[in-house]
């Protein structure tokens, strides 16, 4: 539910029915569909069905405001900038570690984790979009301006 709640976004009654009614356009129990969101944590790709009735249900969920047919959608979730910094901070900690040694399977598992942690923090689909929605939470203070920047604009 938490993962419906932050790419809707909205509370976690509406998450439920989210995942209810995607559940029900897949013709699975809601215990199938939490499986096979698990597994595509681990890269398992869920089946279409399940897929396409759970993109489709998201979608329903985030624009059923805009059209009046729904309430007013829910103001989006902006993390502390204590959670931010930390996660940042993991990201970048992992980041280094998995370029000093791009053979240890820990490092990788350790950059997936806290580059979906980020992703779900941020609520951005992708890591670049995350890394720079926390370097951008970040950078609203002097003393938390980036000082180096990459080639793709983000702080190293």
């Amino acid at each position: 539910m938490g993962v419906v709640m932050v790419v809707t976004p909205c509370p976690a009654r509406e998450a439920h029915r989210v995942l209810a009614a995607a559940a029900a356009a897949a013709r699975v129990g809601v215990e199938g569909l939490a499986a096979s969101m698990a597994a595509a944590a681990w890269g398992v790709k869920a089946p279409k069905g399940v897929e396409r009735a759970l993109r489709r249900a998201v979608e329903a969920a985030r624009t059923a405001g805009a059209d009046g047919a729904g309430t007013a959608p829910a103001r989006p979730l902006v993390p502390s900038r204590e959670r931010t910094e930390e996660a940042l901070g993991r990201f970048r900690g992992c980041r280094a570690w998995l370029w000093a040694d791009p053979a240890d399977e820990r490092a990788r598992r350790a950059m997936d984790d806290a580059t979906y942690t980020l992703c779900v923090l941020m609520g951005r689909p992708t890591a670049y979009e995350a890394l720079r929605a926390a370097e951008l939470r970040l950078a609203d203070g002097a003393h938390h301006a980036p000082r180096e920047m990459d080639g793709t604009g983000l702080a190293v």
